[in-house]
């Protein structure tokens, strides 16, 4: 981060808790990607075939758009690679944070003769990373609901 980067972060980002967790957090989950086998991740994407409720109140989406915001702001920047999945459960910790329900979607197609892997998270009737997955058939739903 150069000089004036640091200045501007200080002085103009009325929400540096959050970009420093964004950052640490997708870091921390890009290693886990990286480095643990995926039955292992899958125990801490939620509760498996379950849906967040589409009804979510107006404060709780207004706190999802600013992480989410943030989240793929960040995720950008940095010098490792925090592609949808890393983005999808860095959004999810903060939301659980919140206690504010979502979903994570984890989806393929085929391209090519390929098979391309993608994760979508969803709050209420928005989609926060990853876009609608519209292209992608849905192989997992992992929900974490807060009463």
């Amino acid at each position: 981060m150069s000089g004036i980067n640091i200045i501007s972060f200080i002085r103009d980002n009325g929400e540096k808790t959050v970009t420093i967790k964004a950052y640490m957090y997708s870091f921390y989950y890009r290693f886990m990607v990286m480095h643990v086998p995926m039955n292992k991740i899958y125990l801490r994407l939620g509760q498996k075939d379950l849906e967040s409720p589409v009804e979510e109140s107006e404060e709780n989406l207004r706190i999802a758009k600013l992480y989410a915001f943030h989240v793929n702001r960040i995720t950008e920047h940095l010098p490792w690679d925090a592609k949808c999945f890393v983005r999808a459960l860095t959004l999810k910790k903060l939301l659980g944070q919140k206690k504010i329900s979502c979903t994570i979607y984890l989806g393929i197609k085929k391209e090519n003769n390929n098979l391309s892997a993608h994760a979508w998270l969803r709050c209420g009737l928005l989609y926060l990373s990853g876009g609608t997955g519209h292209d992608y058939t849905t192989v997992g739903r992992y929900g974490t609901v807060f009463e």
